[in-house]
């Protein structure tokens, strides 16, 4: 396709696509989708190789929420059955990091539920942050908070955080009919934040929402001109008890295709498949690596994942190998601070490159970790996001259509922080 033959020249450039090419990827048919893939799997090889990053999640403080974002199972009235627990203690918070790290993970992603920190909770995350460092020699740690004030991004990289989570979930044009505690204008204004204390910018979006092609295409776009260094890439997980417990929109080529756009748009930024992948893309996960180079270990914040051990073998059977901690994630120019990956400017350097980056709330669409609801990462709440519409190819499984709900898969999590039980790593 002359497309796709496009598409490849432009990202191997760091120039970014039209939103009419944008668009026409989200629009090809499930026959394109492995030329789809192929062509999008070529860029991200160019300036990540075979490396997957691994990022672990934990969930500081679960619940009792008091913004409404209708795809988190934290938000104020969620009935979902979710674990429910204040503020871990550092060695609480190391201690539940650890499980991941000896799993391969290089990256732990701290994230609390709540509208924004205040002052004393900034306090209380930057000694955890402290003790994790002290404990566990090259880690890298996110922070994902929420909101923002004056001041304290510059706290949290004074304590050693080496990358902050917001995400902005969906376009400018929509956020209004998911929230309404809070403006797209405040999420931009704590990304920047992020950016200007000197954290690497984590903020993704979630998928699965009811959105339009248009909306996907309209977030990806902000994301690229907001520069982040990670894009995590969150799957709605509908829990019950949510406003968007019925939101099951996705199919795994759908999937698959929003994560060729994003890579397309963002060429040389950490692509982390977030919240969401283990429901929406099921037997699939595997092809999503040759688009995506960073995924989470194990368990999300209030949804179980997949088995950290299946993680592995899956990575392994792709043909893909664990980054290692002494790899740095991003390419050369992007790790520098020279700019530009996802956001505007041209690079013809070739090869690939070691590289390293972060997320926003868990289940639905976090960067740092997966956002609850979203399926996200570090930054935003736990859930799972749907891809829009597209009909399903083969056959239907027993007991279901094609397009139908699959709420078997969605599993609340019962072990790891807040927990007596081991977690999932």
């Amino acid at each position: 396709m002359d497309l796709l033959n496009t598409l490849v020249d432009k990202g191997l450039r760091r120039e970014p696509p039209t939103r009419g090419e944008a668009l026409a990827v989200l629009a090809t048919s499930d026959d394109d989708l492995l030329d789809v893939v192929t062509a999008a799997g070529k860029v991200r090889r160019h300036w990540f190789g075979r490396r997957v990053k691994l990022n672990y999640l934990v969930n500081l403080k679960s619940g009792l929420c008091p913004e409404d974002c209708s795809y988190c199972s934290q938000r104020l009235g969620s009935t979902a059955g979710i674990l429910k627990y204040t503020w871990l203690k550092p060695e609480e918070a190391s201690g539940a990091a650890a499980a991941g790290l000896a799993g391969g993970a290089k990256r732990v992603c701290l994230v609390a539920s709540g509208r924004g920190p205040t002052d004393r909770d900034v306090d209380r995350v930057s000694e955890t942050i402290r003790t994790i460092k002290d404990q566990n020699e090259g880690v890298e740690v996110c922070a994902c908070l929420g909101l923002l004030s004056d001041g304290q991004a510059e706290r949290l990289r004074e304590a050693g955080a080496d990358a902050y989570n917001h995400n902005l979930n969906t376009s400018e044009a929509t956020y209004g009919g998911i929230t309404t505690t809070h403006t797209y204008a405040d999420r931009v204004d704590t990304v920047r934040k992020a950016h200007s204390a000197g954290l690497s910018a984590c903020s993704g979006l979630i998928a699965g929402m009811g959105e339009s092609d248009e909306d996907l295409v309209d977030v990806v776009f902000s994301l690229r001109e907001l520069d982040p260094d990670s894009v995590p890439v969150n799957f709605l997980i509908p829990f019950e008890g949510t406003p968007l417990a019925q939101e099951w929109n996705l199919t795994p080529q759908r999937c698959l295709r929003i994560l060729a756009m994003v890579r397309f748009v963002c060429p040389d930024a950490e692509v982390r498949i977030a919240g969401g992948r283990e429901v929406h893309l099921r037997s699939l996960q595997p092809l999503a690596l040759h688009l995506a180079n960073s995924v989470f270990l194990g368990d999300y914040l209030t949804s179980e994942g997949q088995a950290g051990r299946a993680d592995l073998e899956m990575i392994a059977d792709a043909g893909f190998e664990v980054e290692g901690a002494d790899q740095v994630t991003l390419p050369p120019h992007r790790a520098a601070g020279a700019g530009g990956g996802c956001g505007p400017g041209q690079d013809t350097a070739s090869g690939s490159h070691p590289g390293g980056a972060c997320g926003s709330h868990e289940d639905g669409g976090t960067g740092c970790g997966p956002q609850e609801g979203g399926g996200g990462v570090c930054g935003s709440h736990a859930g799972g996001g749907v891809c829009g519409t597209a009909a399903a190819a083969g056959a239907p499984a027993p007991g279901r259509t094609a397009d139908g709900p699959r709420p078997d898969l969605v599993a609340v999590r019962r072990r790891g922080a807040g927990t007596d039980l081991a977690p999932n790593a």
